[in-house]
């Protein structure tokens, strides 16, 4: 069975340069996913952030989602459900105009956490493109240009908790699909393995690894 491609990114900056290149290439022409170590953000940023945004669930998310459940009767389904994922989500909206002000229920400290945590997501997506387009021959900045069009790109932030499903073998997390936009940066929880990818008609676990950050290619970048 393949190994699913994990990518350290320090090593672009040493003699493995030529190598990892060669890595994040076959990644993502062979798997349109790959999972980075060493990327740079702090370790101890990440824990703020997953810290902080179980803690919002909990405090502000989590009876709001058990209403929803039982208002729709989904903890009671004897049936296989295939119009609705099992998520309780909100969505954090960063360019081209910023909605962070607008979200109910944040307290200032997080929303200050999750914007720092954008703009590391954003430096880190641009990195990436440049390395793209290295790899694809295209002149330095291409897909950054591409991406941002005449009023700059679309980035945000969404945010997902995949609480305890009591049919789990009759509830999806979240149903099969694939992502529309450029490049996709993940931060998952690092203990529980949720998130699959479909290749050469199998479904493989990408494997959660603590403070990695899960890359996937969208529709428009595989295009």
């Amino acid at each position: 069975m393949e190994k699913f491609p994990i990518i350290n990114l320090e090593k672009l900056n040493g003699e493995e340069r030529n190598s990892i290149m060669g890595q994040i290439n076959d990644a993502c022409e062979n798997w349109g996913f790959f999972e980075l170590v060493n990327h740079g953000i702090p370790h101890e940023f990440l824990d703020t952030v997953e810290k902080m945004t179980k803690e919002h669930y909990r405090k502000c998310m989590e009876e709001r989602f058990k209403e929803l459940v039982k208002s729709k009767g989904l903890d009671a389904v004897q049936a296989e459900v295939n119009d609705i994922d099992w998520e309780s989500t909100f969505f954090l909206r960063h360019l081209p105009v910023s909605n962070i002000a607008e979200i109910p229920d944040l307290d200032d400290e997080y929303r200050k956490i999750m914007k720092e945590f954008a703009q590391k997501l954003e430096k880190l997506a641009e990195y990436l493109l440049e390395l793209l387009c290295e790899n694809l021959g295209l002149e330095k900045g291409y897909l950054k240009k591409a991406f941002y069009g005449s009023k700059g790109p679309t980035f945000g932030t969404k945010v997902s908790n995949y609480p305890p499903c009591p049919k789990p073998d009759l509830i999806k997390g979240l149903r099969a699909h694939t992502d529309a936009g450029g490049i996709i940066l993940l931060f998952q929880d690092d203990k529980v393995s949720g998130l699959q990818l479909l290749k050469d008609d199998k479904w493989i676990d990408v494997p959660p690894m603590r403070h990695s950050i899960v890359i996937n290619l969208g529709d428009q970048l595989e295009v």
